[in-house]
This record gives C-alpha cells, structure tokens and sequence, in this order.
C-alpha cells in the first residue's frame, strides 16, 4: 500500500460484521476478509472463528488514498468499487506444513455515494458465492450470508461547487441484436468491444470501453429486470459482478428516445431480439464530471447532435498455461474487423428535466467522411488506438480485482494514454491514413438490420426544468384565482329566487307603463331615438311614478326580497356596529342586487360569471373580431376561476405570444404540459413558442413529446378499432351479399385488423396515398380511397396478404408491405355502377393519418386563432407524417373565406377536391364560398351535396341555416321545411325555429308556424324578424291584441326588412286591425 501523502484523504473501509456464515468444514470456520480496490490489495483482516450462529465479528479497517491529483481520482471512485473477499482457513492435516486456504465469496462495496457528497455510510452486502462454496446462493425468502460495512472519510470528498455544478454520467450498454451471420461461436475466440468518448476540460476526452460481450445465437428474449454487471473482468464471484440495485428494466419500443421506437418497427424488434443472433454486455460504465466538464458536455451535445459510438471484434489471444503473456507480430488494422458506428442522438438530454435516454441504434459501416459530416469527429476509437488496445486484449488477468498491483500500473498508464487523446472538436487534427472509400464488413451491419441498445443517464438534469409548484406560482401572480363563491345557507337560494321572480314582474309593470306613455310616440320614428329624446322619456317615466305613487309601490314590493336576501345570504340579523361597517355591507349588497338584476335580464356572462365557458366563448368571439385585448381579458378570466384549466392556459399563452409578452407565454405553456403531460396541442405550442425564440432543442423536445403523445394514444385507438373490427368480422360472415361494395371492402378491413393491432399509418403508406390520389378527381375508383386509407392504418410490418407488383420501382421499394389498393379496387370496380358514383351516400370520409400540427390547428380554427393557424400550417406542410392533404387545404380556405379572398379559396378548395372527392367539408365550404358570392344556385347544389353524405360535415347548422334560406328565397317552401326541421332536431336556436315557421306561414300551415315562431321568440325575443312573423300569425289568426302587441316589438326592435314590412301593413289593413297607430 502506498503512503498517504499530504494531498490526499484517506478513505476507510470498515468490515464490521459478518452475517449467516458457513464454512466446508464444521460449524465454526476460520474465516479472514482480504479488501481490495483498483487491482491493489488493500489488506486482510485477523482470523476470525465464526460462531455456531454463522456471526463473526471481524472489525477489520483498511484504507487507501484519495487524491484527484495523480492518484485515486473521483472517476476511479465512480466506477471501480471495492471487493471483499472471505477465505476459509482449512484445518491442518497430519504431515502438513502449509496452510490450506478455500476463497468461500465476494461481496462487493460501491464507493457511488461519496461520489455524491457524502462523508459516510453504512450498508449491509450480500456475500456472493464462489463456485463450490459451501455459502447459500442468493435465494428470495431465504437469508443470505452478509456483511455489515462502513465506509468513510473525515471530510466530503466534493467541494459545495463541485456538488452543485458537478454531475454523474452512467453509460449502460445492454445489447447488439441482430448482428451478421458471419458472426459464430465456433473458430477464433472473438473479443466484441464497443466503444465511446465523453469530453472532459479542455481537449481531453474521457474513452470509454465496453469488453468481452458474449455471442448467443437467440432463441429467447433477454429477461428483463436484470441486473447490470461492473466493466471488470476476472471476478471470481459470479454474483458480484452484478451492481447492486442497478437493473435494465426494459420498457416499452414506443417509450424509447432510439431510432426503432414507432409501432411499425415492433415486429422487426420483436423477431431480433428473441429469434436472431446477438450479442450481450449488459455493462455499465460510470464517469464523474466536474463542472468545467460538465459545460464542455453540454456544448459538445449543442454543437455536434449526434454522438459515434463505435463497435468491433478483434481477436482474443491467450496466454498458454505456465507460460507469461507474449504477443504475435500481427497487422492491427487486419485484427480490427467489422468496424462499425452508431449515431446516437443526445440532444435529449438537453431538454428540460430529462437525465435518461434509452433506446435502440442502428449501426453503420466506419467511414471516416461520413462520421465526420455527422458528428465533427475526426479521431476514431478504436483504430487510432488500436496497437494500444489490441495489446491489451487478452484473456485473464485483465481488470481483475485479485490481480497484482503490477498489471494495475501498466493498465493505469493505458488509461493515462488514452485519456491524452485529443478532442473530437479540437483545433489540431489527429494525424491517420486516408480513410477508406468502402468498408465490406462494416456494410453488414447494414445488411443484417445490426442495432445497439444503449442507455446514458445522469444524476442531475443538464437543464433543470420549472416544477409545477414554481409554474403555479408565477400563473397566481400574473393572474391571481377568483375567490369563490361564499357557501351560504339552504334559504339563500331561495331568497334570491324571489328576488328574481319580484325583477321580472316590476320590469313588465315598466315597460306597460313606458309603452301606454310613449308607444304612439315610438311607433311613428322610423329611425333610432335620439338619447335625449331617450333621457326626456325617462324623466318624465319617473316623474309619472312618483307622482302616481307606483314607484312607492314598486319599492315596497321589492322590499321584502331584500330584507329575505340580507338575513338568508348575508346572514345580518343583527345592528351594524358604526356607519362604515353599514355603508360598506350597503355598498356590497347593491353590487348585488344590480348584478343579480342583470341574471333576471338574461345577460348570460351576468347570469353565470363563474362559468369559464362562458368567457372562453366570448373570447374566441373576440379573437373572431380581431380584438385581441379583449379576448385576453376573457381568457385571463377564465384562468382565474380556475388556475388549472388546460384549455384556458393554452388560450392564454396564444394572447400572450400575438401580442409579444413571451415570458408570460412560456409560462402558461409549460404549466399547461405539467399539469396535462399527455395533452398534443399543449406540447405543440410549446415547441412553437421555442421556435419563435430560435430555441432549436427545445422546440425539437417539444415537438418529439407531442409526437409521442400522439402516437400513444393511436395506438390505443387502433387497438379499439382492430378488435371492434374482429368482433364485425363475425357478424359479417353470416351476412353475406354477393356484389356488393361493401362486402369488399369489410372483408379487406377483416383481413388487415387480422394483421395485430399495431399497425399505425407509417410514413410510407402516406406516401403511397399520395402517389395514388395524383390521379387526380377523375380516377374511377377514388370512391374506395376512403376504405383504403382506413384499412392501411390496420396494416403491420408482416407480408401482404395479397401481392401485386406495382409499376413503380420506387414505390415498390417504399410500400411494399402496403395493403393491395388495386387489387381491392378491381374487385370492388365489377359491383359498381354509375348509379353509385352520382349518389355516394353510402360511403364514410376517407381520414388521412393525423399530425400534432394539425391537431393544434384543429383546437385554434375552433377558438378563431386564426392569427396563429398560418404558423402552425406552415410546419403541418414540411411535416414527414403531414404535407398537403385534404384537410390542410380546407384550413387554409377557412382562413382566406374569413378574409373574404374569395379566389385563393377557390384555388384551395380545387386541390382539396382533387385529393378527397367525397368529403362533406369540401362541399359545404364551397357552399358558404357561392353563398357569400351570391350564388345561391351553386351553394343550393354544394349544400344539397354536403347533407347527403352519411358522415356530416363539421359545420351543418350553418349549411342547414343557409340551405334553407335559399329554399325560401326560391319558395320551395316544403324543402325549406324539411330543412329547417332536421335543423331544429340537431341543434336548435332561433334562428332555425324560425326559419321552421317562415316555412310553415308560407304553406298555410298557421297552427305549426306558430308553435315554431313561440320557440324561437323563448330562445331569443330580440330578433325582429320573429315578431313580425308573429304579427302575421296574430293577424291570420284574428288575435288583434297579440297582433298589435307583436307589431309594436316589431317596430321597436327596427325591422329592416321592407318587403316583409309591407306585408304587415298589407294584411293589417286587409283585417282591419293590427297597428295601433289607425
């Protein structure tokens, strides 16, 4: 053991007690522990006898030196722990001089916590057996033979800032699947390696290597939890190479930051990793960073993206048994074979609370020309050291922890030399050969679907993210909750239920009055009341109260409803105590009961303040008008009653970007993915918002959890949908129709679900999507593309269940595993005739594989962002999985409809039309783009189409409202009804009840008209045009004081119809009554 010096700290290994003990011979063994740490032998400790109990108490400390300065250093604590292994001293036979010995187990010490910042910690180990040992195998339910250890050092070993800017990286590395056949076990003994660099201060990087995986021919998948093992070789326990609590833990593809995690790639995962050949290391390799290291980290994962990671075999050489390790003359770079490159992406470790990424790889032949354009790395691993490597690599001895502390220096100067190696991203080029223009054995990586599956983990994210708590925080301060309403007694309700009902009857007593005073004199001004004609009618309103002593009564009757709201809401029964108190309880109460009075009025936001629906309503309206302060007022209200609202979040921070107050914007976002980590549209803004602030990573984490949330929850609905689809499929078979299109395509959708329920839409069949619909509108079977589309997203990565060689290669080559369309088609083509294309009623719309933008488009278009929608089409159009489809130019037409450019519309509604034929929302949108025109024939015919389909459009009140509109103006006044009537059934308001009794009147049928225009006056009795329909039912009728009552609203709400007007006055005088004013 060397000397501590003055620089270094002594670190104490204390083995306190042993626990379940058992030795080969008899019941009380001699035991004695010997410590050890990187390859050096620390001591041993006195003989010990161990009691009949199996306890032993050896109390034995041993030490070595801390100094980062040379000697033992943080990464050496990080990754090597210390063994201690227990030996039994055999009794000694007759004629016996030597002690015999017999090594019982190993138990193995990780030093990780004082990598951490502690001083000190005690833990108990298992004891793991040496083949042979009389000791019990780890056994659950069963106790294991133990040790109790202390470790410690009389101070930290981690400064307060190296604990605070410092950081722990672990690399684990678990498999290679699917590796080349040409990979045996038999021949040469193969050394399989893979290795990577970390960057440490300055130009140094930190090599890690990854040795001896094990070859295995497949046939079942790996278990998972399985522990992982230490990067050391020659442990003489098989259990102690296993790091304690460290597990591979699996997961989910979908879950994984790799490059094979989409639903597509599950059978290709599936049939790798339990039937082909791999190759296992299940390592994990520890690195301490300090915080210049750190730093240099983070920059090189900014800078560079994608990280080498190589792999390679070379072969093992051997030791012959007696004789001291001698290496052949060999060409290293013929020893170094199958060299190959993975590109792992690290970026996600720069994103806001993440310290894990695991996924799977796919490896790449070693050119230098392509890892340099792909990571700025111009120094290879493995060949630019390879005379270094290579010399080390045999079999025994190596990083074994029984070694001589001989082998320990010459493998420290190795590491030395390596670590001298200069960075990827220096200035100063290593110097090397031309780099080889191919490389043979590296292409069958390639060739055989070769992939890693890697794990990099830190202790500390590398950008710490907000925690809901802080975000909550700053959401209370920008916009502080609404208190709640105050819980008040049973009769509370009540006493403001009077209030109301006293409202109501004192507001008509009023209006009686104001009408006997001055109806004539409102019936003969054709245009508005000037406001002081107004104000003189109101003053001699209330003169003619007071005097005639109604205003008194009005008073006393809503007397008693005030005194009933003070006692049962405010609960005051008792005298105020000063004036304040009185003057502020009075000032209160009128709020109230002014606010209260509104409800009576039926104002809707006075009505339901607390409703946040109300307020999100009223401001997508505001947004609609373009008066963004406005809605941000709504908005900000709607998030103050209730501050986890996702929807009011998001709206919020749309505002708050359009009018340029980003901090506030990226605080609402973040707090809407805290508090709904699986909402797409809140991850999708988010990432806009970092790419208004050129935040490329960010944006990327953004956009990639949004993706991903999207993904999930397809999957879950194509799980739904495959086994809804099997359990039609029963049914079906036992009603077959021969010739019918839809007996094809259900048969199709069967077979696909049939498939599993994996398959989502991949890239390549909306590819070939798009390929097919180029056809354009005039393809005879576009009809079917609908079904087609919906049973390609049930398609998985198994063979076609029928092949038909397309004519394209390159088609050939992308959608090969596709669901056969043309085949499906010419089947369907001998059932179909042209009765069926003039009236596609029996057909759904074709949906296309949804994107995060277009989902985000979806919920902006329905809050009127329009505003923002133009940003998120843009990144729908560049989108892999979006582009150009059906619905992106239907938004787009939306968005210039609202402008009223009329022809850019037309111009989007042709492509959308081309790419989709059948789909109602083309139609209908082409209606509203004639109607506002003033073509009404064409948007008859578009509307008349839309309603047709079996799936509705997105907006059929409007193209019912209108339809039936132009039925009216057409006097197809049967049709009109129709119309109206489904409308009514659908979503009723006043404007269809009333388009229902127009249609009524005109045919006479007075009864139905006027039970439609009584509906319509109950939604809304400010409309006009109903109580001029009214009048005229009054008038047919021969109810000449409804008639009269109903002109005079008529008049009073300014009816602007003139031909309707001169209608009244017509009947009026055919009657004979009817206007007050004769």
């Amino acid at each position: 053991m060397e000397q501590i010096t003055s620089a270094g700290k002594p670190v104490q290994i204390t083995v306190i007690d042993g626990y379940e003990l058992k030795g080969s011979k008899g019941d009380t063994p001699v035991t004695f522990i010997r410590a050890e740490f990187n390859q050096a032998v620390l001591g041993d400790s006195a003989k010990i006898t161990v009691s009949s109990e199996g306890t032993a108490k050896y109390n034995f400390t041993s030490s070595f030196e801390f100094n980062p300065e040379g000697g033992i250093t943080l990464d050496d604590l990080a990754h090597k722990p210390v063994f201690l292994t227990m030996t039994e001293v055999l009794p000694k036979e007759k004629k016996q001089k030597d002690e015999k010995t017999l090594i019982l187990g190993q138990a193995v010490v990780d030093l990780l916590p004082l990598v951490e910042g502690e001083s000190s910690f005690e833990t108990i180990i298992p004891l793991h057996p040496v083949p042979g040992s009389p000791l019990e195998p780890l056994q659950p339910g069963v106790k294991q033979c133990s040790l109790e250890v202390k470790v410690s050092v009389a101070e930290p070993l981690l400064t307060a800032a190296q604990i605070s800017g410092g950081n722990l990286l672990k690399v684990t590395l678990e498999a290679a699947y699917s590796v080349p056949e040409s990979f045996v076990p038999t021949g040469p003994v193969q050394n399989y390696m893979v290795g990577l660099q970390v960057p440490l201060t300055g130009e140094k990087d930190y090599p890690i290597f990854f040795k001896n995986g094990t070859l295995k021919l497949g046939g079942e998948r790996e278990p998972t939890p399985r522990p992982k093992k230490w990067p050391i070789a020659n442990i003489l326990a098989p259990g102690a190479n296993n790091i304690p609590d460290a597990f591979i833990i699996g997961g989910p593809y979908e879950e994984e930051d790799g490059e094979l995690n989409h639903p597509e790639d599950r059978e290709l995962r599936i049939q790798a990793e339990c039937i082909k050949k791999r190759i296992t290391w299940d390592l994990e390799s520890r690195c301490y960073l300090d915080p210049p290291a750190v730093v240099s980290f983070q920059k090189r994962i900014a800078d560079c993206r994608l990280w080498p990671v190589e792999i390679t075999r070379v072969p093992l050489v051997t030791a012959p048994k007696g004789k001291a390790a001698k290496f052949d003359k060999m060409d290293d770079e013929n020893a170094l074979s199958f060299h190959g490159v993975a590109y792992v992406n690290m970026v996600p470790l720069l994103y806001p609370g993440v310290k894990r990424i695991r996924g799977a790889f796919h490896v790449y032949p070693y050119l230098d020309s392509t890892v340099y354009e792909k990571t700025k790395c111009s120094f290879s691993l493995f060949r630019d050291t390879g005379h270094n490597l290579l010399h080390n690599n045999k079999a025994g001895g190596v990083n074994s922890p029984l070694s001589k502390p001989g082998v320990a220096k010459n493998l420290k100067e190795d590491k030395i030399q390596a670590s001298s190696l200069k960075s990827q991203s220096s200035d100063t080029g290593v110097e090397m050969e031309a780099p080889p223009n191919h490389n043979p054995e590296g292409q069958q990586y390639v060739e055989a679907g070769t992939y890693i599956v890697l794990e990099v983990q830190l202790n500390k994210a590398l950008v710490p993210k907000r925690l809901p708590e802080e975000l909550a925080r700053r959401v209370k301060e920008m916009i502080p909750p609404r208190p709640p309403l105050t819980r008040r007694t049973g009769g509370a309700q009540k006493a403001v239920s009077d209030y109301h009902m006293q409202i109501k009857t004192i507001s008509r007593a009023i209006l009686d009055e104001y009408h006997s005073m001055f109806g004539k004199q409102v019936a003969k001004v054709e245009g508005d009341i000037d406001s002081e004609t107004l104000e003189e009618q109101k003053c001699q309103l209330n003169y003619e109260l007071n005097c005639s002593g109604k205003y008194f009564a009005f008073k006393e009757q809503l007397k008693h409803a005030v005194v009933k709201i003070v006692r049962e809401k405010y609960l005051k029964t008792i005298p105020f105590e000063n004036q304040e108190e009185l003057q502020t309880f009075i000032s209160e109460l009128y709020v109230f009961l002014v606010d209260q009075m509104h409800v009576a009025l039926n104002q809707r936001l006075v009505r339901e303040p607390q409703n946040l629906e109300h307020w999100l309503d009223y401001g997508a309206f505001c947004l609609l008008t373009e008066d963004n302060i406005k809605a941000q007022e709504c908005f900000r209200k709607a998030l103050s009653l209730n501050q986890s609202h996702i929807h009011s979040l998001l709206l919020c921070g749309v505002l708050a970007v359009l009018m340029e107050n980003y901090e506030q914007a990226e605080i609402f976002f973040e707090d809407a993915t805290c508090l709904e980590p699986t909402s797409v549209v809140a991850w999708t803004l988010l990432g806009l918002y970092y790419e208004i602030q050129n935040n490329d990573i960010r944006m990327e984490m953004a956009f990639h959890e949004a993706f991903k949330q999207l993904q999930a929850r397809m999957l879950q609905a194509q799980v739904t949908k495959s086994t809804a689809n099997l359990d039609g499929a029963t049914r079906l078979s036992m009603q077959k129709s021969a010739g019918t299109v839809e007996q094809h395509v259900e048969e199709g959708v069967k077979a696909e679900s049939s498939l599993g329920p994996w398959g989502i839409a991949s890239g390549s069949s909306t590819i070939a999507a798009k390929v097919e619909s180029q056809a354009g509108p005039g393809a005879p079977f576009s009809l079917l593309d609908g079904f087609l589309e919906e049973s390609s997203k049930l398609q998985s990565q198994t063979e076609p269940i029928l092949s038909v060689p397309p004519q394209d290669p390159a088609i050939n080559q992308k959608s090969s595993n596709l669901f056969p369309k043309e085949t499906l088609k010419r089947e369907a083509s001998k059932c179909l005739d042209s009765s069926m294309f003039l009236h596609p009623t029996h057909y759904s719309v074709s949906q296309t594989p949804t994107t995060i933008f277009m989902e985000t488009i979806r919920f902006l278009m329905k809050v009127n962002a329009v505003q923002y929608v133009h940003r998120v089409l843009a990144h729908e159009l560049l989108c892999p999985q979006g582009g150009p489809s059906c619905e992106y130019y239907l938004v787009l037409a939306q968005t210039h409809l609202l402008k009223k450019d009329f022809v850019k519309v037309e111009e989007c509604l042709q492509q959308a039309a081309q790419m989709d034929y059948l789909n109602p929302n083309v139609w209908g949108l082409k209606g509203h783009l004639y109607f506002l025109r003033g073509d009404h024939a064409e948007a008859k015919a578009c509307y008349e189409r839309t309603i047709s389909f079996v799936v509705d459009a997105s907006e059929m009140h409007f193209i019912f409202l209108r339809l039936g509109h132009i039925y009216l103006e057409e006097k197809e006044y049967g049709k009109a009804k129709k119309t109206y009537l489904q409308a009514c059934k659908r979503s009723p308001s006043c404007l269809t009840w009333l388009g229902l009794g127009i249609a009524c009147y005109r045919l006479e049928e007075i009864s139905e008209a006027e039970d439609a225009l009584s509906e319509a006056n109950a939604l809304n009795n400010n409309n006009a045009e109903v109580w001029a329909y009214l009048a005229l039912v009054s008038l047919k009728a021969g109810r000449q004081l409804e008639a009269e009552q109903a002109y005079k609203y008529t008049m009073k709400l300014k009816l602007k119809d003139e031909v309707l007007m001169a209608e009244i006055h017509m009947l009026q005088e055919t009657v004979g009554f009817g206007n007050p004013s004769f």
